[in-house]
């Protein structure tokens, strides 16, 4: 979920462990040679007791949309006893954090976002035993485990907002944000909602307008009321104490609203019949979001997580990155936040220098670097997609690599995936049934595992098609292809391991080079991207370079090569 309206994933064609004593987690990570520059897996694993409380320093992520990972027991859902069975596979990937979306119970008008039980699993799901086998069997792998917490609201459905509206004197009536009507009749302040229209919506029952800056079955709770800190201190202790190793924060900059609720300045007037980003740009979103209190909110989080040296990473979707660094330490009180500017930036190498520069300079390795989510499109369709697109999303992959920070993939990124094609007919997401050029079902269809009907995904009916998938998309085919996107990526998540060890200090130096080629060293490692669809002549900094990764399909060991192929990217080492 994003307090920014995302760009539109494509509709195209018509289509449109328990923890330990003191909170230590004692876990495995498969024992691992080195093999021509690369790690692979050995047959026999270790078991690793970690003694950083930074443990995710250095590590990569993963997020995985529980409903289009995989489905367990056919019906065309994913579920958790689904993911637990592909654990292998994330393991093989080789990256070392697992998110999971939203499990909980829920009536789904936000496919999740909307939690009507933080405490439970969703029968469609699963349930809590299959949510204890996942973590478990996760963390036998060398897999960490981080939730997806949404603080921002409930769903209208949830037993605290059904109480909050029986009646103005409701004991969790202030767990939300009520206001009388303004003195027209209308809502209280000028507030736009992020899927359009009024964040504001009469109950009749009691005569007062509740507060949502997303769909009206989302309320927003008021967390200006201790009661409410409370409870949700209690939520994050309930799972830290099932396992798992932390939490990434939905919305987690529009927790804190303008106590006196003031209207926000306005420079254009917004309407429903706009679009709904047109219309949210209408504000200056001063007092809605990111207000100064939510880092309070974040301490207290962070006193807890600590004890269980669990993470905490924040959904910041603000864009520039001074807006951002304030979240993350030491300025802040979460250990990542999210830079989202790259999902929203033309394929240009000058604003990738600008962004990444100005990132670093600012923050420490507090940034996670990403480029796919479920609410945008996949990058590889952004940048054009085909060979192309994937070429040019495979040249980001090796920037953020090599940049301090922790990158994440989205499930399928490591496939080269484009969006899926979803039918007009078929839409699901509640953008897209408004908007369906916005919607977000594109980027949301099943992983396809291989080939076959259901593409080892579903023995069923898939809850959104697949029919636009071949052979080559799945993991299966691509995994013996030792030229695939699949072990391309899977070479380029080995490498990142290798050089962060040693990729000191964290600040990072540019490197002069044509203005088609991003080029930037971290100590004694060199990345460099061309970021032209044509062939660019490149120099090598002085001094004796051995390339360890190319996106090319030979392998590393050589010399900087004179010239980069147009989308190419490289990791190289000082010897």
């Amino acid at each position: 979920m994003v307090p920014v309206p995302p760009t539109p994933c494509t509709v195209r064609d018509g289509t449109a462990s328990s923890g330990l004593p003191g909170g230590r987690r004692s876990w495995w990570r498969p024992g691992r040679d080195t093999v021509g520059g690369f790690h692979s897996e050995a047959a026999a694993g270790v078991s690793v007791t970690t003694d950083d409380p930074n443990w995710w320093d250095g590590a990569v992520g993963y997020e995985v949309y529980v409903r289009s990972f995989a489905d367990s027991d056919g019906d065309g859902v994913g579920d958790l006893e689904g993911i637990r069975r592909r654990l292998p596979h994330l393991a093989w990937l080789g990256v070392d954090i697992v998110w999971l979306t939203p499990f909980y119970p829920s009536p789904m008008a936000d496919f999740g976002y909307d939690v009507s039980d933080y405490e439970a699993v969703h029968p469609l799901f699963g349930d809590m035993a299959d949510f204890d086998r996942l973590v478990s069997d996760a963390h036998d792998l060398g897999l960490r485990v981080v939730i997806d917490i949404v603080p921002n609201h409930t769903s209208n459905r949830h037993p605290w907002f059904v109480d909050a509206r029986s009646s103005p004197g409701a004991a969790r009536r202030d767990w939300y944000i009520w206001r009388d009507p303004g003195p027209d009749g209308g809502p209280p302040n000028n507030w736009w909602s992020v899927f359009g229209g009024p964040a504001w919506t009469l109950d009749p029952g009691t005569g007062q307008y509740y507060l949502h800056l997303f769909l009206p079955e989302q309320p927003d709770l008021n967390w200006a009321n201790p009661e409410v800190r409370e409870a949700f201190v209690g939520i994050l202790r309930f799972w830290l104490e099932r396992g798992v190793d932390g939490f990434r924060i939905d919305v987690a900059h529009a927790l804190a609203k303008d106590p006196g609720l003031r209207d926000l300045p306005q420079h254009c007037r917004a309407d429903e019949s706009m679009h709904r980003t047109e219309a949210w740009m209408c504000f200056d979103h001063i007092h809605d979001i990111d207000q100064p209190e939510v880092h309070e909110i974040y301490r207290e989080w962070a006193d807890l997580a600590a004890g269980y040296e669990a993470v905490l990473v924040g959904e910041v979707y603000l864009l520039r990155p001074s807006q951002v660094v304030p979240y993350v330490k030491p300025r802040g009180h979460l250990d990542l936040a999210f830079a989202f500017a790259p999902m929203h930036m033309a394929y240009d190498p000058s604003a990738y220098r600008r962004l990444f520069g100005r990132f670093t300079e600012l923050a420490d390795r507090g940034i996670a670097w990403v480029q796919c989510s479920h609410d945008e499109p996949r990058s590889v369709t952004r940048f054009g997609g085909g060979d192309l697109g994937r070429r040019r999303a495979l040249a980001l992959s090796v920037l953020m690599m090599g940049l301090p920070g922790v990158p994440w993939l989205y499930q399928g990124e490591e496939l080269a995936l484009e969006d899926g094609k979803v039918p007009v007919d078929r839409i699901v997401d509640p953008v897209g049934r408004i908007h369906p050029e916005d919607s977000r079902d594109g980027c949301r269809t099943p992983m396809p595992w291989e080939e076959g009907p259901g593409m080892g995904f579903t023995t069923g009916e898939p809850w959104l098609p697949m029919d636009d998938r071949d052979g080559g998309d799945t993991v299966a085919v691509q995994k013996r292809d030792p030229g695939s996107w699949l072990n391309r990526y899977r070479r380029l998540i080995s490498v990142r391991h290798e050089i962060d060890r040693f990729a000191r200090p964290d600040s990072i130096e540019w490197i002069e080079s044509p203005t088609q080629v991003v080029a930037y060293r971290r100590g004694p490692v060199l990345v460099m991207a061309n970021m032209a669809d044509e062939p660019v002549a490149v120099t090598s900094p002085p001094g004796k370079w051995q390339v360890r990764y190319s996106t090319g399909r030979g392998l590393p060991g050589g010399s900087i090569p004179p010239t980069l192929g147009g989308a190419e990217a490289l990791i190289a080492v000082r010897d």
